[in-house]
């Protein structure tokens, strides 16, 4: 019976992987972070509660607990990407507009030189 319990855990979880890796867009930190933390929560849980005599049980709590704890590190890692990714694009843009003064210091420095060579 506990062979039995431990496949249906097993098969479960595999269908559920496949259900969520088939979706049409790519899955997001968070949304990855879950899915991990489900798998590794409902396998240690399914091991646990087969030491006590219910490893359907035990994946089922360990799943939702591992979800949880997986979705929490998914968010940070996600909101550290997204905090990287706007300090990526402002330093883009302040090094655009140092290029942008680089090429406005030049011309004016041609503007300056004509203007000393046509005064003499």
């Amino acid at each position: 019976m506990r062979a039995k319990q431990a496949m249906t855990v097993i098969v479960g979880m595999v269908m559920l992987g496949m259900a969520l890796s088939s979706c049409s867009q790519p899955l997001s930190t968070r949304e990855k972070g879950t899915l991990g933390g489900v798998g590794l929560g409902a396998a240690t849980g399914a091991i646990i509660g087969a030491a006590v005599g219910n490893p359907g049980a035990g994946a089922a709590i360990g799943g939702a607990l591992g979800g949880v704890g997986g979705a929490v590190v998914g968010d940070q890692m996600q909101g550290q990407e997204v905090r990287q990714t706007d300090q990526q694009r402002q330093m883009e843009e302040q090094q655009r507009e140092i290029q942008q003064q680089r090429q406005e210091l030049e011309q004016l420095k041609r503007q300056q030189r004509r203007s000393v060579d046509d005064e003499y």
